[in-house]
């Protein structure tokens, strides 16, 4: 009688798992391309793959370009920006001889000589050539502070999962017997020479629902990573749980951080080999703790200690009288209307701040004076974007990037006194900019909300409609616009005639976070309406026209134009869809998707599905449309935004009959290749996709 009911049991839940898949493929017959690498997907891809490159390698540009665009890319004149690692500048290299890349150093005073001797850490293409594997340089993280040690990040072809090996400095060798972490999407930290903070996959139920750790365990060296020490365990609904040491001169600071969404979590600090939960809002950003003070970003206003701090503001407080109960917070930073934090990063005895002023950076330099932050502005250069290149822990000196839409961007060095600022390298001019102006318009949106957003464009061009335009967006996750030089962007479409937009639209960190709070979950549709508003200003102002203008984003910004694809076609006649999200109804369901659940909602829960399913483009693509002929672009490897959402929209359209273009890389990760060539051929097949729809 048992065995009768177990076999009902079992015989029932196939039933039903059965029937759930049936109507979902009823529902989506096109379920069969979210397989990465099923060999009926992969033919199609193949087929996709080939069609577009006959089509756009037949335009007689094609060539002329993709040789620009790789000249580019392995020009020496680069700039080898530096990571300062002890007394030494590392950097990481790719050329023509060096598809995959040199990991390399040199002293420090050497750096600044104009050919430095470069010293080889790691060959990627020698170890790529001996394991027979396809390795991408992810980074490493170092031991403090004799800098001896460090653990390697290799990527297979250019995924989010790493394997991780320990690497010894002085020999330039991997450590035989060393620490080693199996591929997935890890973190390690040093607690030192011999001891390893680890999150990572540790097995049947360690990973988040996103795909990330949700265990961290301490590992000490000479035992199997199996049998490291548990320290903390996070929800299996979370996001993700990491952990870190932060080793300064006065003590050292280990701390634990649970992520239970893209925007909320909590901090933990070791104190007594306990960990303790600090007492800040869940939606706070916990910068880490410099000179003994605790810094914490509002993203909403904050009432503690008998005092209000304003949302978007950067506070501290001296960490141990925190522990003990003070709340009498020091304002470092506050923001203004139009102002926000840009960043911010440490020396030895200085934090650096960048501050965004209508979209512009400053860059101040602030130093604690008798308990008290004390700021002055460094002396960079104006209207523009300033970038924190490189800090030393165990200097004052630091070094920063500066650029714009025409302004290559150059290298500076400021000295630990701070009293002179050198610039060190720069890119050279890769295009004429001369007969080439910026300015800065503003639109108002459906709420009336104005939407600022930059126009690069020739001073002769003459305002009657006619130039092909390619507008820019983004809009999510608190990230910003900025103006920045584009060398590829430069020889591929402003010197062809092309003028180039950017949209500083809601969802995005121009004006902190009140800015990117407004387009949420059930407000979202509130950023589409800020890029129609500039697309309409655009047309409006006669810089183009509907046949002339072309779109073009990725990732959340694939969103972005895949919505405005199906929602306002009649705005533009290209549409260039990157990495895309499309699939709002599964994107939560599929790699690091469920992550995101805090920017978007949870399309399983029917009240929220109800604003989602308006504005999702493959639910929302139909027949009888006018739709312009779109380019998908994306990578087999990428294990962020899954190559789905692209390979289903595409499908779905030549199903309906509307013609498109599609390109998936087999390499590249959420980017557009591991090599320099795999990235000219697919900026070469975008730019010449616009040229042939907006000429």
């Amino acid at each position: 009688m048992k065995r009768a009911n177990w076999f009902v049991r079992i015989t029932m839940a196939f039933l039903c798992c059965t029937a759930v898949t049936i109507a979902q493929e009823e529902a989506d017959p096109f379920l069969w391309l979210e397989e990465v690498e099923g060999e009926r997907a992969l033919e199609w891809v193949k087929a996709k793959n080939a069609a577009t490159v006959a089509e756009l390698q037949k335009h007689p540009d094609y060539q002329s370009l993709n040789s620009k665009i790789l000249t580019v890319l392995n020009s020496r004149e680069r700039i080898a920006f530096p990571s300062l690692v002890g007394e030494y500048a590392y950097n990481f290299w790719q050329d023509e001889k060096h598809p995959r890349g040199l990991w390399r150093r040199t002293l420090l005073a050497d750096y600044f000589n104009p050919d430095p001797q470069w010293e080889t850490v790691l060959d990627l293409d020698d170890l790529s050539a001996k394991e027979g594997e396809k390795w991408a340089f992810k980074g490493a993280s170092y031991l403090y502070p004799a800098y001896d040690l460090c653990m390697v990040r290799l990527s297979r072809g250019g995924s989010d999962a790493t394997e991780m090996r320990e690497f010894d400095l002085v020999k330039k060798e991997f450590v035989k017997e060393g620490f080693f972490v199996p591929k997935a999407k890890s973190g390690v930290s040093w607690m030192d020479r011999n001891t390893l903070l680890v999150s990572t996959d540790f097995g049947a139920g360690t990973l988040t629902t996103s795909g990330y750790p949700r265990v961290i365990k301490i590992w000490h060296r000479g035992t199997p990573l199996s049998g490291a020490r548990p320290l903390f365990e996070g929800q299996e609904t979370d996001m993700s749980v990491g952990a870190g040491v932060d080793h300064q001169p006065e003590r050292d600071y280990v701390y634990v951080t649970r992520r239970m969404s893209f925007y909320t979590g909590h901090t933990f600090v070791m104190e007594g080999g306990r960990l303790i939960k600090l007492d800040i809002p869940e939606d706070a950003g916990f910068n880490g703790i410099f000179k003994n003070q605790l810094l914490i970003e509002l993203k909403s206003d904050w009432t503690t200690g008998g005092r209000t701090y304003r949302q978007g503001s950067l506070i501290s407080i001296d960490y141990d009288r925190f522990l003990m109960g003070e709340r009498n917070f020091s304002v470092v930073f506050e923001p203004g209307e139009r102002s926000s934090l840009a960043g911010f990063t440490t020396t030895k005895n200085a934090l650096l701040l960048l501050k965004l002023t209508n979209v512009v950076s400053e860059l101040f330099r602030y130093t604690l004076q008798d308990g008290q932050w004390v700021g002055e502005k460094v002396a960079a250069p104006d209207y523009g974007t300033i970038g924190l290149a490189a800090t030393d822990d165990f200097s004052d000196h630091f070094f920063f990037t500066f650029t714009n839409y025409l302004t290559p961007t150059s290298l500076y060095y400021v000295p630990a006194n701070g009293k002179k600022i050198d610039k060190v390298k720069s890119l050279p001019h890769y295009f004429n900019s001369k007969d080439l102006l910026v300015e800065q318009y503003e639109a108002a949106s459906k709420d009336g909300t104005k939407i600022p957003y930059f126009v690069v464009r020739s001073k002769k061009s003459k305002m009657n409609g006619a130039h092909p335009t390619l507008l820019y967006g983004y809009g999510g996750f608190e990230v910003a616009m900025q103006p920045g030089y584009s060398a590829i962007r430069g020889v591929a479409w402003l010197e062809k005639g092309g003028v180039y937009a950017v949209a500083n639209i809601r969802g995005g960190g121009e004006f902190g976070p009140k800015w990117y709070q407004a387009a949420l979950k059930e407000n979202r549709q509130r950023a589409f309406d800020d890029f129609y508003a500039v697309a309409e200003d655009l047309i409006q102002r006669k810089i183009t026209s509907p046949r002339h203008l072309g779109i073009e984003g990725g990732s959340n910004g694939g969103l972005l134009v895949g919505t405005a694809y199906t929602q306002r076609p009649e705005l533009f006649n290209a549409v260039l869809c990157s990495v895309p999200l499309l699939d709002m109804k599964r994107y939560n369901k599929l790699l690091a998707g469920a992550s995101w659940m805090g920017e978007y909602g949870n399309p399983d829960l029917p009240e929220e599905w109800a604003y989602i399913s308006k504005y999702s483009p493959y639910q929302n693509l139909a027949a009888g449309k006018k739709y312009p002929r779109v380019l998908f672009t994306t990578t087999t490897r990428d294990d962020r935004v899954h190559p789905g959402h692209a390979r289903k929209m595409a499908a779905k359209m030549e199903a309906l009959g509307y013609p498109f273009y599609y390109f998936e890389n087999t390499e590249g990760g959420h980017g557009a290749g591991v090599t320099n060539e795999q990235r000219a051929k697919m900026i070469a097949l975008e730019h010449i996709y616009l040229l042939k729809m907006l000429k």
